[in-house]
């Protein structure tokens, strides 16, 4: 049975991946920080899939976290098929008045962590000759982002590297994609605190379920980059059709907060 391993598993867009992978028949590694989060997507995906999960219950932030749940798999003597990095947050408001505790931890998850499970389970891929990573990353990694700069910033990385790595890796039977999806309705905005700004407004908020059917399919299809939506696809193809400072100048203006 091929196993998943997905972080960030406890809601939104992780969770419905989940879903996902235990429907096509996956055995599961279900990471995030909340353990009863985690331990009730076992038991519902369990229940409904008849596919095994495990519950590592890790803070990604830290720097030991990724070593500490390659470990974990490995003492349970699991082969990761396919690598979920999932795990991420955003914070919305001008760079020098933002913690600075949150902006670095953000880089951390963001970048640090996912490169390093990416470094960890790559290998053991290679060597099977099959398995693939797919990297949650966002339409926000096309643009600039002011505002919330550092999130687009790591989002950016997320996507370069999944597109180096995809052609590193062709030929071996790994395959990597990033996926880029503008709103969806999870909690993120919650955490990011971006209630009341203009670009919400602008389109539909996908669902995470949508989201992660998209992605499934895409990455088992061994596409690069995926970008869910039409609106989100004319999104990701602007910088084609104009400069570097309209788009400076565009990104700020639907990232204000309307009055209230």
């Amino acid at each position: 049975m091929k196993t998943a391993l997905i972080t960030g598993a406890s809601s939104g867009i992780g969770k419905a991946l989940a879903h996902e992978y235990a429907q096509g028949g996956y055995q599961l590694v279900l990471v995030a920080r909340s353990t009863e989060a985690l331990q009730q997507l076992k038991a519902e995906v369990e229940a409904k899939h008849k596919v095994t999960a495990h519950v590592l219950t890790q803070d990604l932030s830290l720097p030991e976290g990724p070593a500490q749940v390659f470990a974990a798999t490995e003492r349970l003597g699991l082969a990761i098929d396919a690598l979920v990095n999932n795990a991420g947050y955003g914070d919305y408001g001008l760079f020098w008045q933002r913690p600075a505790a949150k902006t670095l931890g953000m880089v951390h998850l963001n970048v640090t962590a996912l490169t390093a499970l990416t470094h960890l389970y790559l290998p053991g891929m290679v060597a099977r000759g099959r398995g693939h990573v797919l990297n949650v990353a966002s339409v926000a990694a096309f643009v600039p982002g002011p505002m919330m700069s550092v999130y687009y910033a790591t989002k950016h990385y997320v996507l370069a590297l999944s597109e180096g790595l995809a052609r590193e890796l062709k030929g071996t039977g790994v395959t990597v994609t990033a996926l880029c999806p503008g709103a969806v309705a999870t909690g993120f905005q919650t955490e990011a605190d971006i209630h009341g700004v203009r670009f919400l407004k602008m389109g539909k908020i996908a669902t995470p379920e949508w989201v992660a059917q998209v992605a499934y399919r895409q990455a088992h299809r061994g596409r690069v980059v995926v970008v869910p939506g039409l609106m989100n696809q004319f999104f990701a193809g602007m910088p084609r059709y104009t400069t570097r400072g309209f788009l400076r100048n565009f990104i700020f203006g639907i990232s204000k907060r309307d009055a209230a």
